[in-house]
């Protein structure tokens, strides 16, 4: 559903030279999934998640979204997924429904058909009493959910979540992380970002550690806690990231001075 392979990027920087985002990072995650991306500020990891969206372009490597290849089939790939930020903005001047709807037809869905999807996923994602609501009068919580309704409201195969509670309260995290776990057990391939330890071990089937652009461990939290030898998954991530930054010096791996 979601391969990735020996995907690099790097930037040009005046006084660095060459910034390396990502250093040859490989995963694949399947339907019915939940992957998570866990790392510090300035892993790579929204990096990855906007080459896999088709907004970046990569320098080096391949990723496709359901057989899709994200720079020669972008149309295709967009179709294909859900993007979900920690940024809920939202049109002050329409309503939750206007604005789910606005984003069904821009997706070409038939009147319908877009009727028929909007009130089974309001009920679902227990939006109906934000379906009135100006975008100017909602709550973080209730810009949350919309922002998630338009994002899945073409059915999507793939969902990618960036973030998504950064900011939100902890009933609104809460609430949201059901929501997304409910999506998974629909079949959903979710690619999870976060640095949150708890989301990670309460949600994700598969954990990939990543730091600097490296892959720096990658299994199920009960493989990531064998073959490491940890059973706290915050002490297994500090360990990494400490021992990860030991064997480099602090700009090594990241930038490459300009020829």
């Amino acid at each position: 559903m979601i391969h990735v392979e020996n995907l690099t990027k790097h930037y040009e920087d005046l006084k660095l030279g060459r910034v390396m985002a990502l250093d040859g990072l490989s995963f694949h995650a399947q339907p019915g999934q939940m992957y998570g991306l866990l790392g510090p500020n300035g892993a790579g990891k929204t990096t990855t998640l906007r080459i896999l969206s088709t907004l970046l372009k990569p320098t080096g490597g391949s990723a496709s979204i359901n057989g899709y290849d994200v720079v020669d089939q972008s149309a295709e790939v967009r179709r294909e997924i859900g993007f979900i930020s920690a940024s809920t903005a939202v049109y002050d001047r329409m309503t939750g429904w206007e604005m789910v709807e606005y984003f069904g037809r821009l997706h070409g869905i038939a009147d319908d058909e877009l009727r028929d999807r909007m009130e089974r996923l309001f009920h679902r994602l227990k939006m109906n009493d934000t379906r009135d609501v100006l975008g100017a009068k909602m709550s973080t919580g209730m810009k949350q959910r919309v922002s998630i309704a338009r994002a899945i409201i073409h059915d999507p195969p793939v969902l990618i979540f960036d973030e998504a509670t950064a900011g939100l309260d902890v009933l609104v995290a809460r609430a949201l992380l059901g929501a997304v776990a409910e999506l998974r057990d629909h079949g959903k391939c979710i690619l999870f970002s976060t640095h949150i330890m708890r989301e990670a071990e309460k949600l994700c089937d598969r954990i990939a550690i990543v730091h600097r652009g490296h892959l720096l461990a990658e299994g199920t939290l009960e493989e990531l806690r064998r073959r490491h030898g940890e059973h706290d998954l915050e002490e297994l991530f500090f360990r990494l990231i400490t021992e990860h930054n030991a064997i480099r010096s602090p700009l090594a791996g990241t930038a490459i001075p300009a020829a």
